[in-house]
């Protein structure tokens, strides 16, 4: 990992190259969560920023502490930002990073789900609620009982239940969980051990709890085997987001230290969910974060790259490109980067 800036004259090939450029460049924005509300598109990024914190692999240089939402008339339309929709201190249990975020839309109310940190260094995930999908948002007093790590995703289906996605290992700290309790004692699971897996869990009518025991979702093989936790190029690291597709369910997923974004398909929400392929190859820096949305039709993925910012890994730029859903159900594998 490197926080080098890139050349002057590697980021002008880059961004002619590029299968799409930054929907906003006014501020560096990431981790784009995509859906349609009243038939525009809102987007609910992080909102990354110099925060002067050395680089790690904890990801402390990640120090945001507000959210934009952006929004599109139509995927042709000019992105805008409707400014802060939440700041971190006007959330009471959060001290810092204000991470990924999601959003949903249920009876009129709109729900913003973030994870932040709270004094004790532990991620929660926190939900703000507003009358309109571009906020401002007010927050809960408290974080989701029983929640923990990061990137909340919820999705919503077709029988009007809806269920959070969440985790990530590493800075997201889910390696330091079991059976949904925290201790320092546990790790990362290593060789031909079960990879770790992201958490599941259905919210209670208000939106604002779970309405059950979060639970790990099982990702498996083309032999019906977990994935393991020597398999980087497939194995769940963070970026979780569900979307449906003629019945299935696709999970899909960044592989963190590999960089890419993968999916697995299922027969409903909990899953089990076999790996499927890969939906994106490696964007310039380190993270890599997405979401998938449909609009009129046409299925679109949503995603981030550090371009803009000539390769700096925390200063990074939301984009959406078209994504193509096979007759045989697969996804087509998109490379931001046309060839040379």
């Amino acid at each position: 990992m490197s926080e080098e800036q890139l050349a002057p004259e590697i980021v002008e090939d880059l961004k002619q190259r590029a299968l799409s450029q930054p929907l906003v460049e006014h501020i560096y924005t990431a981790d784009p969560s995509a859906h349609v509300f009243d038939g525009k598109i809102y987007i609910y990024p992080s909102h990354d920023i110099e925060a002067g914190i050395p680089f790690n692999d904890n990801g402390d240089h990640f120090g945001m502490t507000d959210y934009h939402v952006i929004s599109l008339d139509s995927p042709q339309s000019l992105a805008v930002d409707n400014g802060v929709a939440l700041d971190v201190k006007d959330v009471p249990w959060a001290s810092r990073q204000m991470w990924a975020p999601d959003a949903a839309h249920k009876n009129g109310q709109y729900y913003l789900y973030f994870p932040a940190k709270r004094d004790n260094g532990l991620f929660q995930i926190g939900v703000a609620i507003s009358h309109s999908p571009r906020g401002p948002f007010k927050a809960e007093p408290e974080a989701i009982p029983d929640s923990y790590s990061i990137d909340p995703a919820v999705f919503e289906d077709d029988d009007g239940q809806y269920y959070m996605y969440y985790g990530g290992i590493w800075g997201g700290q889910l390696q330091h969980y079991r059976n949904n309790q925290y201790s320092v004692e546990y790790d990362e699971p290593t060789g031909n051990s079960p990879a770790l897996c992201p958490i599941v869990a259905r919210l209670d009518s208000d939106m604002t709890s779970f309405a059950e025991t979060p639970r790990h979702l099982q990702i498996l093989d083309e032999d019906g085997e977990p994935l393991l936790a020597q398999d980087h190029d497939r194995r769940f690291f963070e970026a979780s987001w569900m979307h449906k597709h003629n019945g299935k369910y696709y999970f899909s997923y960044s592989t963190g230290n590999t960089h890419y974004i993968c999916y697995a398909i299922g027969d409903n929400p909990y899953g089990p969910f076999t790996y499927a392929g890969r939906i994106l190859n490696p964007v310039i820096g380190w993270t890599t974060h997405h979401s998938i949305c449909e609009y009129h039709g046409q299925w679109y993925l949503f995603y981030h790259d550090s371009v803009l910012s000539k390769g700096i890994t925390h200063l990074r730029s939301i984009k959406m490109t078209p994504l193509t859903h096979n007759d045989d159900g697969s996804i087509e594998t998109i490379t931001p980067y046309r060839s040379e």
